[in-house]
């Protein structure tokens, strides 16, 4: 029976369906950021990658629902654990992996690596290396949208160690008192840099964080794509309505350590294992898929696909040329 038209019940418990060509469309763009991730730490482990590398292994269907609520003039912004939110804004694979190589052919031109390139044609407005920092240029983005009058909303997502830092406290006031069409989207993916969320806020739901500016907040499970999908439409829909910003709070899960230097020991491998078995965001669509009447093998198919894209980018990045030493000296100051 052909169902692209129609709904596709899924398990989850905090959204409508999808249709099965939106779950097709969303297990793909999770594969692609789960597989383009496994090389980029395959990459970091051959020391073709320097510097920090943070994966967004298990954290893939948050990205991947909201983007699907968003249109084109949106803007993003995030942190330094931001290759799936490049990659889902539509920035390319060889173009993302070319920077986190550090070459000239990368967004940045290889000087941003891993946690600072952005794309100002996708309305992708960077990875952040300060911790929260990114939370206050967000509602700048939003500022800028509500300034020259379009209905354009901004995403700023943030995560659970970021989000008592004052400078985003700061922001809900000032996004609450101007009626900023902002997205605050909170990862909790349960631990910062090694240090478990019941161990760092005396807060723990953090959707109520915006409570005291009148800012709503929801509290979504982040391993579905369709509930992340459907929070992130209310969301949307509440900003470009003028209503002012919206809070998310994102509950997932990172497989890898806080980065590839951490050897996340923090927490139990069964702990990892558990999730990695009955939560999957990717195992979940893809079972969804197959009740649907998808065959298997045109999801293996969709698998071997998105290998190749990334072994191409792979291989596009490291056959191409390193900057230039006179790049040193570019981008830094704007003589006006």
């Amino acid at each position: 029976m052909d169902t692209t038209d129609k709904q596709v019940e899924k398990t989850g418990s905090n959204g409508p369906s999808l249709t099965r060509e939106q779950f097709m469309s969303a297990y793909y763009d999770m594969l692609l950021i789960r597989r383009f991730e496994e090389k980029a730490g395959q990459l970091y482990g051959m020391s073709l990658i320097g510097g920090f590398c943070h994966l967004y292994i298990g954290q893939e269907a948050v990205v991947v629902g909201i983007q699907m609520g968003l249109r084109e003039g949106d803007k993003l912004i995030t942190s330094y654990r931001d290759h799936g939110q490049m990659l889902v804004a539509g920035m390319t694979p060889r173009g993302v992996m070319a920077e986190l190589t550090g070459r000239a052919t990368g967004y940045s031109h290889g000087k941003g690596g891993s946690m600072h390139m952005f794309s100002r044609e996708k309305n992708f407005y960077g990875g952040h290396g300060i911790v929260g920092a990114q939370v206050a240029l967000g509602i700048g983005l939003a500022f800028a949208n509500k300034y020259r009058g379009t209905d354009e909303v901004a995403v700023a997502y943030f995560g659970d160690g970021a989000a008592n830092q004052g400078q985003v406290y700061e922001s809900f006031n000032l996004a609450a008192l101007h009626k900023l069409p902002c997205i605050f989207v909170i990862e909790n993916n349960r631990y910062g840099m090694g240090t478990s969320i019941e161990r760092a806020s005396a807060a723990h739901e953090l959707y109520k964080n915006g409570e005291p500016w009148g800012i709503p907040g929801r509290r979504v499970d982040g391993m579905d794509v369709a509930a992340v999908h459907e929070a992130a439409c209310e969301a949307v829909a509440h900003c470009r309505a003028g209503k002012g910003p919206y809070l998310l709070e994102m509950m997932t899960y990172r497989y890898r350590g806080h980065s590839m230097s951490d050897p996340a020991k923090y927490r139990s491998r069964e702990e990892v294992d558990e999730v990695r078995k009955n939560h999957d965001p990717i195992e979940h669509v893809k079972h969804v898929l197959l009740d649907a009447g998808v065959d298997e093998e045109t999801l293996k198919a969709m698998d071997v696909k998105v290998k190749a894209i990334v072994n191409d980018a792979a291989d596009f990045a490291q056959t191409s040329p390193e900057p230039d030493p006179s790049e040193l000296y570019t981008d830094v100051v704007l003589e006006a």
